[in-house]
C-alpha cells in the first residue's frame, strides 16, 4: 500500500556530488520541498551500495485538491446516463480482433467537471487516497516539483527554480514516477494484452493506456494504430498494382524490342561517360527495361491517384476518429482552458528582455550542410560511374551465378551511392538532433504546447531536406540535363570531367525505386534496432548489480531506476520516425506501389515494439495532456498536398508512360494503334565522327545512338528537338494539370463531405454540456437555499432570547 501513496522518486548519487555548492543546492531544495504547500516527503532510503539514496515524495490531499483547482482537472461528479451508440451490423465478425471489456474500458462513463476546491462536496468523491488517477497526481507533483525554488529568502536568485535545473547539474540523478506493481495492476493488463506480440492482430486497449500513462501517449498510440489500420487498404492496391504489372509481363512489346537481338541487338548506343566508357548494345538493357515494367505500368498512374485519395480520407477519418477520443477522454475545452496555463518554467525565469533573433541564419546554415552533402554525393555517382564502366568493360561479374546478370555500372552506383546517402543521413541526423533542441531552447517558448511545434517544425524541416534529397534529385534532375553527344553538360563545368547522368532506355523510374527502397527499408531496420534491441542492451547492463539480488532487498525504486529513463522527446521521436515513413508512401509512392506494404508490415511490428517499450524497459513518464498529435497534423495536411504534385511529375517526367502513349496515339506507323517501332522512334542518330577527342571512347563501333528527340545529322536543325519532343513536353504538362485538377477537385469534395466531427459526437457534447451547467444551477441553487435558510433560523434563535411576539414562537417552532 505503501507504493500507491508515492508519486515521484528523487534520486540522489552522493558521489556525483562532486562540490559543496551542489551538496547545498540538495540542502536547500530539499528543505523547500518540506515546505512546499504541505507537500510531504518520505525519509531518504539507502541502496546496499551506500552511495545511492532515493527521497519519496508524496503529495496529499491537499496539495492535490489546491493544484488539481488551479490546472482545471476535469472530474467525475455523476454517473453519465447518456445511452452508447448502437451497436454495428455484422459486428461479430470483429469478436477475434477484440479484447476484454474491462481492459478497452476500465472506468464507467462520467459527467466530468473542472475540480474546484470549494465545491468539493459536489463531486464523486468515495475515497479521498484513490479520487484522483495515478496519472494525474504524477502529473501534480511534478508540476510542483518544477516551480519548486531553492535559493535563500532573503536573495534574489530567481534562476534556482525547479527540479529540472538540479537534474541538469546533476544534484539529483533523476527524478521518475514509480510503475504498478501487484499482478492485476495496469501495467500486468497493458503487459498482457497489449505489449505483447503475439496479439498484433488485437485492439489496442487505448482507455487503459491512457488511464496508466495519461492523454498524450495515449492520442499517440491512437494515431499510430489509426494510421496501421489504413495502411491496410493502400497496401492492397499497391500489390493489386504489382500483379498487374506481374502479369502484363509477357504483353510489354517495348521490352521486347529491346530484348530482340535484331532491333535491340543492332542498336549501338554512345558512351555513357567520356573516356572509360565504351559504345555499347541497346540489349544489354533488357533486365532493367523489365524490372521498370514491374513498376512503370498503366495501373501506376490509377494508384497514384488512389493514394491521393487515400491520403485525403485518412487525414479526414483521424480528425472524426481524434474528435470521438477528445470527447470520451475530455479534452474538448483542454487547449482553450488549460494549455495555457502550464507555461514552461524556463520562460518564466529566462524571459526578461527583447533581443535579435539569430534562429533563421543558424537552420539555413545547417539546411545549406545537408545540401552540399547531397551535392557530394552526386559527384561521387559521376566520378565512380566511370570507374565501374572501366572495371566492367570486359564483364567479368557475368561470371557470378545467379546475380552476375544483374550487376552493371548503373545498378552498382546506384546502390553504393544510396548507401553512402544513407550513412550520411544518419550522421546528420545525429548532429541536427542536438542543434535543433539548442536553437529551440535559444528562443525560450512559453509554454510546453509551443516549445513542442517550434521544435517539430525545425526538425521536420531538417529531416525533410535530409532524407528525401536524394530521391527529389533521382526523379526530377537525373538525366533532364544531359545535353547531347558532342555538347554534354557536366556538373561543375568542362573542367570538373563530371558528366551529367542519364537515365536508362527505360527511364529513371527503376532507380527511384532502388533509392526509395534503400533508404526507407534501411530508416525502418535501423530504427527497429535503436527501439528494440538498444534498450534491451542497455537495461540488462545497468541491472547487472541486481541481478544477484533477492526481490526483498532490490527495491522496486532500485528496480525502476534501471530501466531506461523516457525523456521529454522520447513521443517526439515516436511521430517523427512515422511522419518521415509517411512522406516516402506518400510523396513517391508512384515509383514503388509496393512501399505502403513495406510500412504496413513495419508499423504492426513497431505499435508492439513502442508497447513493450514502454511497459518493460522504459521508467514511468511523467503523465501530460493533449487533445491532438499537435503540428504534426498540420504537417502531415502539407505533405499530402505535396504528394499529389511529387507523383504527377514522377508519372509525367520520370516514368516512360506519357513518351509511350504519345507515340501510341500520334506516332505509330500504319492505321494500327500499337508500340512496335517505339523504341526506334524514341532514339536519336549522331555523326560519331564530330564527337570532340575528349568524349570519344577509346575504342568503339560505328553508328551510334542517344536516347532524345532531335533531328538527325545532315537535317538543316541538326541536333536540336523536334517537332515530337515539343509534342511530349506539351502532354507532360497537361497530364500535371489534369491530374492535379482531378486529385485536388476528389480531395476537396471528400473533405467536405465527412465533417471533422461526427454529429453523434456534436450532439453528445452539447448534451453533456448542457447537463453539466444544469446540475452546477441546481448544485449552486441547493447549496445557497441551504445557506439561507442556516442563516435564517440562526437569527431567529437569536431572536427568541428576546420578548418575542407569538409570530416569531410560530416561525421559530417552523424552523425547529
Amino acid at each position: 500500500m505503501l507504493l500507491l501513496c508515492i508519486h515521484i522518486i528523487l534520486l540522489i548519487i552522493y558521489f556525483n556530488i562532486s562540490t559543496i555548492s551542489k551538496l547545498r543546492l540538495f540542502c536547500a531544495f530539499d528543505n523547500h520541498i518540506q515546505h512546499f504547500p504541505t507537500q510531504k516527503y518520505l525519509p531518504l532510503q539507502e541502496s546496499d551500495d551506500r552511495k545511492t539514496y532515493y527521497l519519496k515524495i508524496h503529495a496529499p490531499w491537499e496539495v492535490l485538491a489546491t493544484y488539481a483547482d488551479v490546472l482545471k482537472i476535469k472530474v467525475p461528479f455523476k454517473a453519465s446516463d447518456i445511452p452508447k451508440a448502437r451497436e454495428v451490423p455484422l459486428e461479430w465478425l470483429t469478436h477475434p480482433f477484440r479484447l476484454p471489456d474491462n481492459i478497452m474500458r476500465p472506468e464507467p462513463d462520467y459527467f466530468t467537471a473542472p475540480f474546484d476546491k470549494s465545491k468539493v462536496d459536489f463531486f464523486l468523491i468515495d475515497d479521498k487516497d484513490t479520487f484522483f488517477p495515478p496519472s494525474t497526481r504524477n502529473r501534480i507533483v511534478y508540476y510542483i516539483l518544477t516551480r519548486c525554488p531553492y535559493y535563500k529568502e532573503d536573495r534574489k536568485e530567481k534562476d534556482k527554480t525547479g527540479i529540472n535545473r538540479l537534474l541538469n547539474n546533476g544534484t539529483y540523478t533523476s527524478a521518475y514516477p514509480l510503475h504498478d506493481v501487484s499482478c492485476e495492476s495496469e501495467r500486468y493488463h497493458l503487459y498482457k494484452y497489449w505489449a505483447r506480440f503475439l496479439c498484433f492482430y488485437k485492439e489496442q486497449p487505448l482507455n487503459l493506456i491512457k488511464k496508466y500513462y495519461g492523454e498524450k501517449i495515449g492520442i499517440y498510440f491512437a494515431w499510430l494504430g489509426f494510421y496501421t489500420e489504413m495502411l491496410f487498404f493502400a497496401a492492397v492496391m499497391g500489390v493489386i498494382c504489382f500483379v498487374y504489372g506481374v502479369l502484363s509481363y509477357e504483353d510489354n512489346i517495348t521490352s521486347k524490342e529491346i530484348c530482340d537481338p535484331k532491333i535491340g541487338g543492332m542498336i549501338v548506343m554512345c558512351p555513357l561517360c567520356d573516356k572509360k566508357c565504351s559504345y555499347w548494345k541497346l540489349n544489354s538493357t533488357c533486365l532493367s527495361s523489365w524490372q521498370s515494367h514491374l513498376f512503370d505500368n498503366e495501373g501506376t498512374v490509377f494508384f497514384a491517384i488512389f493514394m491521393g485519395i487515400w491520403v485525403t480520407l485518412f487525414l479526414e477519418f483521424w480528425k472524426r476518429r481524434q474528435a470521438r477520443l477528445e470527447y470520451e477522454w475530455d479534452l474538448v475545452d483542454f487547449e482553450e482552458e488549460q494549455q495555457q496555463l502550464q507555461i514552461r518554467p524556463e520562460y518564466e525565469l529566462k524571459c526578461t528582455g527583447r533581443r535579435l533573433n539569430r534562429i533563421t541564419p543558424n537552420i539555413i546554415c545547417f539546411t545549406c550542410l545537408i545540401v552540399a552533402c547531397i551535392m557530394g554525393v552526386i559527384a561521387y555517382r559521376l566520378a565512380v560511374y566511370a570507374a565501374f564502366a572501366s572495371i566492367m568493360k570486359d564483364s567479368p561479374t557475368s561470371k557470378i551465378q545467379l546475380v552476375g546478370s544483374l550487376i552493371t555500372p548503373q545498378l552498382a552506383t546506384s546502390v553504393t551511392a544510396s548507401c553512402i546517402n544513407f550513412v550520411i543521413i544518419l550522421i546528420l541526423n545525429f548532429l541536427y538532433e542536438h542543434v535543433a533542441i539548442w536553437i529551440t531552447d535559444m528562443e525560450i517558448p512559453k509554454t510546453h504546447l509551443e516549445y513542442e511545434n517550434k521544435l517539430t517544425m525545425k526538425m521536420f524541416m531538417f529531416q525533410f531536406v535530409n532524407y528525401y534529397s536524394s530521391c527529389f534529385y533521382v526523379a526530377f534532375f537525373k538525366g533532364k540535363f544531359v545535353g547531347y553527344p558532342g555538347n554534354y553538360t557536366y556538373m561543375f563545368g568542362k573542367w570538373s570531367k563530371l558528366r551529367n547522368e542519364e537515365c536508362a532506355p527505360g527511364g529513371c523510374l527503376i532507380e527511384l525505386t532502388t533509392q526509395l527502397l534503400i533508404v526507407m527499408a534501411g530508416k525502418q531496420m535501423v530504427g527497429n534496432v535503436q527501439e528494440a534491441l538498444l534498450p534491451l542492451l542497455r537495461n540488462w547492463w545497468g541491472s547487472r548489480k541486481g541481478r544477484s539480488h533477492p526481490e526483498s532487498t532490490y527495491s522496486r525504486w532500485e528496480q525502476d531506476h534501471d530501466l531506461q529513463n523516457f525523456s521529454q522527446f522520447g513521443l517526439f521521436y515516436e511521430y517523427l520516425e512515422m511522419v518521415i515513413q509517411f512522406g516516402f508512401i506518400t510523396l513517391f509512392v508512384a515509383s514503388f506501389p509496393l512501399a505502403p506494404l513495406l510500412a504496413l508490415f513495419n508499423n504492426i511490428l513497431e505499435v508492439r515494439v513502442d508497447a513493450w517499450k514502454f511497459t518493460t524497459q522504459f521508467r514511468r513518464p511523467v503523465a501530460a495532456k493533449s487533445r491532438n498529435i499537435g503540428a504534426w497534423e498540420e504537417i502531415l495536411n502539407v505533405v499530402a498536398i505535396l504528394s499529389v504534385v511529387t507523383n504527377a511529375f514522377i508519372m509525367a517526367f520520370t516514368s516512360d508512360m506519357i513518351p509511350r502513349l504519345v507515340y501510341l496515339y500520334a506516332y505509330h506507323p500504319g492505321d494500327e494503334a500499337t508500340m512496335r517501332g517505339y523504341i526506334t522512334n524514341s532514339l536519336s542518330l549522331y555523326n560519331i565522327s564530330q564527337i570532340p577527342e575528349s568524349n570519344l571512347p577509346e575504342a568503339g563501333e560505328n553508328p551510334s545512338c542517344y536516347r532524345d528527340y532531335r533531328y538527325p545529322p545532315g537535317h538543316e536543325k541538326q541536333y536540336t528537338h523536334n517537332m515530337q519532343f515539343w509534342h511530349i513536353l506539351a502532354a507532360k504538362l497537361a497530364f500535371i494539370i489534369i491530374m492535379e485538377h482531378v486529385v485536388f477537385v476528389v480531395k476537396f469534395f471528400v473533405a467536405w463531405l465527412i465533417p471533422d466531427v461526427p454529429t453523434e459526437v456534436k450532439a453528445r457534447i452539447k448534451r453533456e454540456r448542457f447537463l453539466v451547467q444544469e446540475y452546477l444551477h441546481n448544485y449552486e441553487v441547493e447549496k445557497l437555499k441551504m445557506q439561507l435558510s442556516q442563516s435564517f433560523c440562526l437569527s431567529t434563535e437569536t431572536a427568541s432570547l428576546l420578548p418575542s411576539s407569538p409570530s416569531k414562537h410560530q416561525v421559530l417552532s417552523e424552523c425547529i
